[in-house]
């Protein structure tokens, strides 16, 4: 089973890798069409370091506003992705009522990325909100935190803070949901793996150290050993969904809610990019699914 999850993890992941449909590669025509996405309302840092910043967009209206945090994916790896490709996919969630705050973070690369730099950075970027909210009409009772590959790992690791000790259970906000879009929750099983979908080892450099050496920050940084995490869960299924399934099922009997999307022919970045049946299946799906209707 474990080589069957390491082989479709590889087959979604690689940078490269040939898709049945057509010529055009999804990956480029996902970043193509984030790139395309119009400007926000405010670039926002919450620290210090140039990747510390967050794209906030806010939808017609008054307010205030359900938020959607938007986390990248790239094999935490800070030369594969970055907010930019996200950006269209918060634009339109933003024409589905929410605001959206589209997040950098430092990743492997990156001066500080890496265990436990990342995490700090997802925990501030998320707890950033309850300093900006009053002014730009933010409600933070119905905060989804949305991630896209290592990003959905990121997600859930953000949900998972009030299982984690202290200082990780500081919480200045805490989410209502969260949606993990065709990724992991947890970092340990893809060691070994990660060479083959990332182009070289990912997961050790990113951890400072194997999961034998390094036991402590392995457990803290995987979300599926904090079951459960108490908050609603959403999850979309694509190339990874062979990863995702024993993860998905551990929610349902730790007693966490979820719902499971399977969008029909999926790849691993369709599902990330508005205006392709797949990336309005996603996107409707958190519109219609992640928060209870005020």
């Amino acid at each position: 089973m474990r080589h069957l999850l390491i082989a479709v993890a590889a087959a979604a992941l690689v940078a490269n890798s040939a898709y049945a449909q057509g010529a055009q590669d999804p990956q480029a025509t996902y970043k193509a069409v984030g790139a395309k996405a119009g400007p926000p309302a405010a670039t926002i840092a919450y620290g210090a370091a140039p990747q510390q910043v967050g794209d906030l967009r806010k939808p017609a209206g008054a307010g205030p506003f359900p938020v959607a945090v938007v986390i990248h994916g790239g094999c935490w790896r800070a030369d594969f992705d970055n907010r930019l490709s996200t950006s269209a996919f918060a634009e339109a969630l933003g024409k589905r009522g929410f605001a959206t705050w589209n997040i950098e973070y430092r990743r492997l690369g990156d001066v500080g990325g890496g265990w436990p730099g990342t995490f700090e950075d997802i925990a501030a970027a998320v707890d950033k909100l309850s300093g900006i909210a009053a002014e730009h009409r933010l409600d933070l009772s119905r905060v989804v935190i949305v991630g896209h590959s290592a990003g959905a790992h990121l997600a859930l690791w953000a949900a998972s803070r009030s299982r984690l000790p202290a200082p990780w259970s500081n919480l200045a906000v805490k989410p209502a949901s969260v949606v993990a879009v065709d990724g992991p929750a947890a970092l340990a099983p893809l060691v070994g793996a990660d060479a083959q979908f990332c182009g070289l080892p990912v997961i050790v450099p990113f951890m400072g150290g194997s999961p034998a050496q390094k036991p402590g920050p392995y457990d803290i940084a995987s979300p599926a050993n904090h079951l459960p995490l108490g908050v609603r869960q959403l999850a979309v299924e694509a190339e990874l969904g062979g990863l995702m399934q024993p993860y998905n099922s551990a929610v349902r009997a730790s007693g966490d809610p979820i719902e499971v999307l399977r969008p029909e022919k999926a790849n691993h970045f369709d599902i990330m990019t508005p205006g392709s049946p797949n990336g309005e299946a996603v996107l409707d799906f958190i519109a219609a699914k992640a928060l209870p209707k005020p």
